[in-house]
């Protein structure tokens, strides 16, 4: 792999997180709205105080985060915290800092997300292969229906049907959490457990209408795949069905959901929202939902800063794991 490249991709990745960082700075402010305010009259409201007082609270609270200068000053200054990692103090928690939230929300979201999608990417593809396959067992295509079916219906919907049969109708698993409310987290058998019941719901809802996406991606390079001149000459000489399809067919059509698992893990970190939301999951995207409704512009610029961040580095690790994966692939001067 030739270094002029690597340094072209790193230049373009750094160009990328810069315009993603950019966006993520504006996109927040441009709804005119004053976060601060509105965040002292609702504390105010709830414990019922006399709004005395509350324009030199604002004033010095926006002094506090750096509200109160120029917008271009704002800008520079987040630039420069964010070359440094620092991403600040959330308003809607503050004292805490975006970090120190983000900390606790990540590995609900990553546990949730990164297994359910590499289990259905996994188990996608090979159904997947399988339905694409010619030789595979004739019961492989009853699977077909179901799947198209599953890769139609959003997560969310599935969500909210799994929630209203196993939890609401039957009572069999919880209605939302992470886990049982009262109970302190501990690294015990038994609140391992209990986070295990909590997550069935929402990981059955992410990973049955994810299998039907891998599947029928999978299904269609393997067809793709079956009609190469290769695949007619390596069925003239006279290999065998296994070797076809594990050295010839899946390797040849695996990369495309290679390139998509890439993306689709490193887009964890925002995390399934609206499934998080459905089952009130203490992960990333219900952070991220609290923080766009209190317009805590901190906090959503640490989420999507992350979330940037995570899928540039894994399409820029990719990028260079390709000849690996595919020895046809080569980095060539021009």
């Amino acid at each position: 792999m030739r270094l002029q490249y690597v340094m072209r991709r790193f230049l373009l990745l750094f160009l990328v997180v810069w315009v993603a960082a950019t966006l993520n700075f504006f996109l927040p402010r441009l709804g005119g709205r004053d976060p601060i305010r509105q965040k002292l009259m609702e504390q105010a409201g709830a414990g019922g105080y006399v709004h005395t007082g509350i324009d030199e609270m604002v004033q010095e609270y926006n002094r506090k985060f750096g509200l109160d200068k120029p917008l271009w000053q704002q800008y520079l200054t987040y630039l420069g915290d964010v070359f440094r990692l620092d991403l600040g103090y959330s308003i809607a928690h503050y004292p805490r800092r975006v970090s120190d939230v983000l900390a606790e929300s990540l590995p609900w979201t990553i546990g949730l997300l990164a297994t359910t999608t590499i289990l259905a990417f996994v188990v996608g593809t090979i159904l997947g292969a399988l339905l694409g396959w010619p030789r595979s067992p004739r019961f492989v295509q009853y699977l077909f229906p179901p799947l198209l079916t599953l890769s139609a219906v959003p997560y969310f919907l599935l969500g909210l049907l799994l929630l209203y049969l196993f939890a609401f109708r039957l009572k069999l698993l919880p209605l939302f959490g992470g886990y049982t409310p009262g109970t302190f987290p501990s690294f015990s058998l038994s609140f391992a457990l209990d986070v295990l019941r909590h997550s069935i719901l929402p990981a059955a809802s992410i990973l049955l209408a994810s299998l039907g996406f891998w599947a029928l991606g999978m299904r269609a390079m393997t067809v793709t795949v079956e009609g190469e001149d290769f695949m007619t000459f390596a069925e003239a000489i006279g290999l065998r069905d296994r070797t076809l399809f594990y050295h010839y067919v899946i390797r040849n059509a695996l990369l495309p959901q290679t390139t998509a698992l890439g993306l689709a893990l490193g887009q964890i970190l925002s995390g399934a929202l609206l499934v998080e939301v459905v089952f009130s999951y203490p992960g990333i995207g219900t952070t991220l939902y609290h923080s766009i409704r209190t317009f805590d512009y901190f906090m959503i610029q640490g989420i999507v800063f992350t979330v940037v961040l995570g899928v540039t580095f894994a399409t820029f690790i990719l990028d260079l794991l390709y000849p690996l994966i595919d020895p046809r692939i080569t980095y060539q001067a021009r």
